[in-house]
């Protein structure tokens, strides 16, 4: 049974890692991220369902060519043929899942990709930023009834509110957004994680994040701004390819993973009740003491009353209620002035 759903209404983070193109073209590497995935506490392993041919053609128009940025010189067919993950090894994939007590997830970029991944038992499907826009697939992807997870990198609102609305018209709306920046890796300046708290208002969705930045401190501060998801590119060392340079280790990916559910511990509130631990630690605030000895009869004064530690007298905004008062008993210096000692002075 596909998690998402239990963790995010448990008020839990659900954590994705995204195998994407770093198994390197070998199926061990793939399974080895798998396993070492569910150990570093991974609740979803997710991987790509697309064949080059699926995306582009094979076409050496310069339009067709990468300029600049992490795949500089790249024909985009030969990107796509080098990094896919064969769909023969889907089945093992999502056995290793299931073996390691995970979930299985894809991105599919086709409809004939969403059948594959149908016939295969896919629980959920992912929608990839670059193919938001690509509505025929979300609609049809959505059309399944499963959970749909889809990131926004590079879209508008309006592009957004369009692909919800295709998902919701065929009679979904097990919607998760992800806000994403498309950049690889995501430097800090563009990150827009104050996009967060504002898609869940603008949508009434859960809101997650698919983090392409460097380190765990975009997820950490995602999760404190509302992210309930967390995708993050993991990685083998020693393991090169098209992916490998933005993604994580899995060593640090597991510190992520403490860190994000730390985090949303943190997150919580708003909580004003004192905690246990704190209601012991008020015995060491400032309070109303008596300071020298104090007759029956004697008038309260600030020669006489002191706002000291610890705290088992009454607050110290009671000194304006206690200052030009009698008391009415024997008060001994170190003696905390009480609420019945309070309730119980004469009025000069």
């Amino acid at each position: 049974m596909f998690r998402l759903f239990d963790k995010i209404n448990n008020n839990e983070v659900y954590v994705i890692a995204e195998m994407s193109a770093n198994h390197g073209g070998s199926l061990e590497n793939a399974l080895t991220i798998v396993r070492e995935a569910a150990k570093a506490g991974a609740d979803c392993l997710k991987i790509q369902t697309y064949t080059a041919d699926s995306l582009t053609i094979d076409c050496d128009n310069e339009l067709f060519k990468i300029k600049g940025g992490l795949w500089d010189g790249y024909k985009l067919y030969d990107l796509y043929k080098e990094a896919g993950t064969p769909y023969e090894w889907h089945k093992a994939i999502k056995d290793e899942c299931d073996k390691c007590g995970i979930d299985f997830l894809s991105t599919p970029f086709d409809k004939e990709g969403v059948d594959f991944l149908e016939n295969l038992g896919a629980e959920a499907y992912k929608i990839a930023s670059f193919e938001l826009v690509h509505l025929p697939l979300v609609e049809y992807a959505a059309s399944k009834g499963k959970p749909m997870i889809i990131s926004t990198g590079m879209a508008s609102p309006e592009e957004i509110e369009d692909a919800v609305n295709a998902c919701k018209k065929i009679g979904n709306d097990k919607i998760v957004l992800l806000k994403c920046c498309s950049e690889y890796p995501a430097p800090w300046n563009d990150m827009h994680l104050g996009n967060i708290p504002d898609m869940k208002a603008r949508f009434d969705l859960p809101i997650g994040l698919s983090d392409h930045s460097e380190g765990s401190l975009g997820a950490v501060v995602g999760v404190s701004l509302g992210a309930c998801v967390i995708e993050k590119h993991v990685k083998l060392e020693g393991v090169e390819s098209a992916d490998s340079k933005f993604s994580m280790n899995l060593e640090d990916f597991a510190a992520m993973v403490k860190d994000v559910r730390n985090a949303k511990i943190m997150a919580a509130g708003p909580i004003y009740e004192l905690t246990e631990n704190e209601k012991a630690s008020t015995a060491f605030r400032r309070s109303l003491f008596a300071i020298k000895d104090v007759k029956a009869g004697d008038v309260f004064s600030e020669d006489n009353l002191g706002i000291i530690r610890p705290g088992y007298g009454v607050l110290p905004k009671e000194i304006y209620n206690l200052i030009g008062r009698k008391a009415t008993v024997e008060i001994h210096r170190g003696q905390p002035i009480t609420k019945e000692i309070l309730d119980g002075c004469a009025n000069d």
